[in-house]
């Protein structure tokens, strides 16, 4: 593909001011609900929210996004400033935690299913480590002793545009076929792995299984 013949037709749009050109002004009642501490409206959704999507980004401002999921209520609210997201069994590859030593701020967008609105947060991150502190999300018997204290500086409600267009929690655009292989036979090809196949989705299955909690 010639990227610079695919992009002839685009314009470049690289200054607040050719930006701004494109749209009309903010909507006031858009800025107006643009807090810097949880409401009790703020909170009930955390509570409810079984999702959250993470942002954090290195020193040098490369971004990475990383989903955390659990029982609604396994982000805590301290007051209308913390929160503490403890965190489950991963990867070990640690990216948003490097990221937040090097770099503490931090986005949160978190999601309730059946919603169109969905609730941004924008603050700072800690990671601490306290056996006591998480132990609120223990499951099966099994406890955390690591997460992260979020400590907000803005938070607010976006509308439900987008999950509205994408019918998210419809079945419009579910594929009629599936669209992918395997998990197991992904990671296989990516990494090049001395496996079969077969192995590979074994494994897939049995962290599924076995290394949630």
């Amino acid at each position: 593909m010639d990227t610079s013949e695919d992009l002839a037709d685009y314009e470049l749009i690289d200054t607040r001011v050719k930006l701004e050109q494109q749209y009309g002004q903010p909507l006031e009642i858009a800025k107006a609900i643009m807090l810097d501490s949880m409401d009790q409206f703020h909170q009930s959704f955390i509570r409810h929210s079984p999702f959250v999507s993470m942002a954090t980004s290195d020193h040098g401002g490369q971004p990475t996004i990383s989903p955390k999921g659990d029982a609604p209520g396994f982000v805590k609210i301290l007051d209308n400033k913390n929160l503490l997201i403890p965190d489950r069994i991963g990867n070990n590859k640690l990216e948003s935690f490097h990221n937040l030593i090097e770099n503490p701020k931090i986005g949160l967008i978190f999601f309730i299913p059946g919603y169109k609105e969905t609730l941004r947060i924008s603050g700072s991150a800690q990671i601490l480590k306290s056996k006591k502190g998480f132990e609120y999300s223990q499951v099966a018997g099994r406890s955390l002793d690591i997460g992260l204290l979020v400590t907000v500086t803005k938070c607010y409600f976006h509308c439900g545009k987008a999950i509205i267009r994408s019918r998210l929690w419809q079945e419009d655009y579910l594929p009629s076929e599936e669209v992918m292989p395997s998990f197991g036979k992904v990671i296989l090809n990516q990494s090049q792995a001395k496996e079969t196949e077969t192995a590979m989705d074994n494994l897939v299955e049995h962290a599924y299984t076995n290394e949630v909690y």
